[in-house]
C-alpha cells in the first residue's frame, strides 16, 4: 500500500482529513513537533504519546553528523532508534545547510559544507541527501533544496529557485531507482517512503506560483511551501502561503514549513495548509513563554512569585493539572532542568489541542466562528 491522502471534510479553503504511512495514519490538520537530533529536547516518547503527538520531525543534517546515517540504519531506522512507532518526517538538510552560511559553498552540483561540530567537510548533493533519508527510514522524507537567504534580488532568488526545480528532479529520479534499497523497511512495512517537493521563490509572487507548477509537474505525493519564516515581516509569509498554495494539487497535502505561533497556524490551515513543524513552542518554553487561552505568559515574572493558579485554567494538560505558576515560577528562576521539560509539556499540549479543536471546527462546519475569535499579535523569542 503506498501513501495516501484523503479530505473527509472542507470549510471554505480549511480541510480535514488524513493520510496514512507505514507506521500509521495522521490526521490532518496536524503540528509536528521538532525532534531534530531524534529527540523533542527534554520530553520523552512516552509523554509525547500522552499528549496525542501523531508525528514528529527529524532533522537528516544532525543526524548525518551524529550518529551517523549507518548507525541509525543498523539500529532498524530512526523509529526503532528512538523507540517511536508513530510516524516520522526528516527534512533533506537543505535548510540547516543554508543556515551555515559561512561554513557552506553552493554550486550546481550540491552543497559543500563544514560541520559546525568539529569543522569536518561533507558535501550534500541531491542523491546524498535522499540516500541519507532513505537510510534514517523515516515515513515522509523531503526533497533537497535550497533555501534562499532574506532580503534577496529577484535574479538571486530565480537562479535558486531554478536550482531547487533541477535538484528536486534529481532527488525524485535517485529515490526511485532507490527506495527499496533498506530492506528492514521495504520487508517490515511492504511498502516505500514518501517522498515531498518543496516550493521554493522567495519573496516574488511570480516565482512562488512558477515553482509550484513546475515542482507540481514532477509530480510528488505532498508538497512543501519552504523557504519562510526568514526573517521577513509576517504580512509577507502570508502573502506568499497564498500566491502558492492555489497552485498547489486539491488532493495531496500541503506542507508550509518552519511556522508559526498558535494563531498563525490557525490562519494557515484556513488557507488550505494541512501539515506544519516549528520550533517555537519548545524554544519558547525552554525561555520561560508558554502560550495560554488567554495568550502569552511569561513565567519568569515576579508577578507569578505567588501565583496558585495553573498556567491555563481551561488547560487539561498534566503540568497545568498539577503545577502552579508560582511553583514554576520557582524551577524556572533556580535554573532547574524540570522547568523546561514541564515548560515544553504545556506548550506542545496547547498546539497539540489547538490542532485537535481545529479539526473539530471543520468536521462540523464552525470554522469560520473558531477562525473569528484568533487574533494574530506579534510575537518575539529570545
Amino acid at each position: 500500500m503506498s501513501f495516501r491522502f484523503q479530505i473527509e471534510a472542507r470549510d471554505g479553503a480549511a480541510r480535514a482529513g488524513r493520510f496514512f504511512t507505514p507506521h500509521g495514519e495522521v490526521q490532518t490538520p496536524v503540528f509536528m513537533p521538532v525532534g531534530t537530533l531524534a529527540t523533542v529536547k527534554g520530553v520523552s516518547q512516552d509523554t509525547l504519546e500522552e499528549l496525542g503527538v501523531q508525528i514528529l520531525l527529524n532533522n537528516t543534517y544532525h543526524l548525518y553528523l551524529r550518529p551517523g546515517v549507518e548507525t541509525v540504519r543498523q539500529l532498524g531506522g530512526v523509529q526503532k532508534f528512538m523507540a517511536w512507532d508513530r510516524p516520522i518526517l526528516t527534512d533533506s538538510g537543505g535548510f540547516q545547510v543554508f543556515s551555515l552560511s559561512d561554513l557552506r559553498k553552493v554550486t550546481k552540483d550540491g552543497v559543500a559544507f563544514r560541520s559546525h561540530l568539529d569543522g569536518s567537510s561533507h558535501f550534500f548533493s541531491p542523491e546524498s541527501a535522499i540516500a541519507a533519508e532513505i537510510g534514517l527510514g523515516a515515513d515522509i522524507i523531503m526533497a533537497f533544496d535550497e533555501c534562499t537567504e532574506h532580503p534577496a534580488e529577484y535574479k538571486r532568488t530565480q537562479e535558486s529557485m531554478e536550482m531547487t526545480l533541477r535538484w528536486a528532479r534529481r532527488s525524485k529520479d535517485y529515490f526511485e531507482a532507490h527506495k527499496w534499497e533498506t530492506p528492514w523497511f521495504a520487508e517490515r512495512h511492504g511498502q516505500t517512503q514518501a517522498l515531498f517537493g518543496i516550493v521554493q521563490g522567495g519573496m516574488f509572487p511570480d516565482l512562488r506560483r512558477e515553482s509550484a507548477r513546475r515542482t507540481v509537474e514532477i509530480d510528488f505525493p505532498g508538497y512543501a511551501i519552504g523557504g519562510l519564516s526568514v526573517g521577513e515581516p509576517r504580512p509577507m509569509t502570508y502573502e506568499m502561503v497564498d500566491a502558492t498554495i492555489r497552485f498547489l494539487p486539491e488532493d495531496k497535502p500541503r506542507y508550509l514549513m518552519g511556522v508559526g505561533t498558535p494563531e498563525e497556524i490557525v490562519h494557515y490551515v484556513a488557507a488550505g495548509v494541512d501539515m506544519m513543524d516549528c520550533v517555537l513552542p519548545t524554544r519558547a518554553a525552554r525561555h520561560g513563554l508558554l502560550f495560554t487561552s488567554e495568550g502569552r505568559l511569561t513565567i519568569k515574572n515576579a508577578r507569578f512569585a505567588a501565583d496558585e493558579g495553573p498556567i491555563d485554567a481551561a488547560c487539561q494538560c498534566k503540568v497545568c493539572a498539577r503545577y502552579s505558576r508560582a511553583y514554576l515560577r520557582h524551577l524556572y528562576a533556580s535554573n532547574e532542568l524540570l522547568a523546561q521539560t514541564l515548560n515544553t509539556i504545556h506548550n506542545l499540549a496547547y498546539y497539540v489541542d489547538t490542532m485537535r479543536r481545529v479539526r473539530q471546527a471543520i468536521l462540523s462546519g464552525d470554522f469560520p466562528k473558531f477562525l473569528s475569535g484568533v487574533r494574530l499579535p506579534h510575537l518575539s523569542v529570545p
